[in-house]
């Protein structure tokens, strides 16, 4: 079976995880993808294939006998799909020999068009699958998964020599939690990738730095008729707070290795206001540079309008991988050389967000990110190709095959 046939198969089971919730998973429907898989695995013959109480499956693909003591590889891609758009009712559409122009997304009115997406012109020949513009695809991350299971298929069906192959899938990557109780030492490899990214051909081992900070500020309200050197409207020192922050580094406005303040939530009355941002940047030194940017906003506003009208918190999120990885350079050697083997250049860069890999990494087991065919992820444009699904494939193989030589 190939991997698109895989896929086509998960995206219709609906896995979307739930950012406001509390539990683990955060959405007990993840379970219904992890126990179709792992019945999966067990009828490719991996006898060790199981799903814990917290959603997260595994499974052992043993070492050729004689290949016992080469490096154990591991692969691993999420269950859930992003809440950002439905992940329920996935109708996917399937255009055989896409002629590379122009695609209707069902009835819905939407099109997949080149000139909003000009990678398009590149896959002209191609199955496309894309969405009929009502859901998201669920490509990000049941593109990885079926891949990986396909991996897991061809390396038992054939007589490849091999070392251990660990297989892995996680709940809730979408909302920042997938790798918080990722079982390492039960997983059983050395290193890992995650198979989470974009285009086929891609390798990433460098993602931002990651925080999120809230400023709540807490106004005093008077009546507007005797306010007079009174009133701290604190919806108006939200707005002071915001206007102190760069406006040229904000996601519009900013590519590649340049960080950003989002402001992605805000809310607030006269007596109470909220910001909500996220914080990101490639560099260690510049993301605590803007951390500490946060902080002397904080310290300013309470001079002016009095100790405690606004209490800044940051929660740390992820960290650069790349520190990680930089000792470990064979995991990109051998997927650059993975990929070259099949005719395309690796194209190596920076990822603008973050992955399991990253906290995985920092967790004691390096992981940096492989692509797995698909683009536009979290939405109704979200598409991908049967044959970058299938090149995929092959890149891991062939990574395989180079921790066996």
């Amino acid at each position: 079976m190939r991997a698109y046939e895989r896929l086509l198969n998960y995206v219709k089971i609906h896995t979307t995880s739930d950012e406001n919730s509390t539990t683990v998973p955060t959405t007990a429907r993840q379970f219904d993808l992890a126990r179709v898989l792992v019945e999966e695995m067990k009828a490719l013959g991996i006898a060790d294939a199981r799903v814990g109480e917290n959603c997260y499956v595994y499974g052992t693909i043993p070492a050729t006998p004689g290949y016992e003591d080469k490096t154990a590889i591991g692969f691993i891609s999420h269950l859930d799909t992003a809440p950002d758009f439905c992940g329920a009712h996935v109708n996917p559409q399937i255009h055989e020999n896409y002629d590379g122009g122009e695609v209707a997304l069902g009835t819905s009115g939407k099109t997949l068009s080149p000139e909003k997406f000009p990678h398009l012109s590149g896959l002209k020949g191609r199955t496309l699958i894309t969405t009929d513009g009502t859901t998201l695809l669920g490509a990000d991350d049941k593109a990885g998964i079926a891949e990986i299971m396909t991996l897991a298929q061809e390396l038992i069906d054939s007589n490849e020599p091999h070392g251990k192959v660990c297989i892995g899938f996680t709940p809730d990557e979408e909302v920042g939690s997938g790798a918080a109780d990722f079982d390492i030492p039960g997983f059983g490899a050395q290193f890992a990738y995650t198979a989470d990214g974009g285009c086929e051909n891609e390798i990433v081992y460098e993602n931002f730095n990651a925080c999120g900070a809230e400023f709540e500020i807490n106004g005093f309200n008077i009546h507007p008729g005797e306010s007079k050197n009174t009133m701290i409207n604190a919806s108006l020192v939200a707005m002071e707070i915001n206007s102190m922050l760069p406006s040229a580094e904000t996601p519009a406005h900013t590519e590649l290795y340049e960080g950003f303040f989002h402001l992605t939530d805000m809310e607030g009355t006269v007596e109470h206001a909220k910001l909500q941002y996220i914080v990101r940047d490639h560099s260690s030194a510049h993301f605590e540079s803007r951390q500490e940017t946060l902080r002397h906003i904080e310290k300013i506003i309470n001079e002016k309008y009095g100790e405690g009208t606004a209490r800044l918190t940051i929660h740390q999120q992820y960290r650069n991988m790349a520190e990680v990885i930089a000792p470990c350079m064979h995991l990109i050697d051998n997927a650059k050389d993975a990929i070259r083997e099949l005719g395309m250049e690796p194209d190596v860069a920076p990822i603008r967000g973050g992955t399991d890999g990253a906290r995985l990494s920092f967790c004691g087991l390096p992981c940096p990110n492989l692509g797995t065919g698909g683009y536009a992820y979290h939405g109704p444009y979200e598409h991908i190709t049967a044959e970058g699904m299938d090149f995929a494939v092959k890149v891991m193989r062939g990574i395989v095959r180079r921790y066996a030589q």
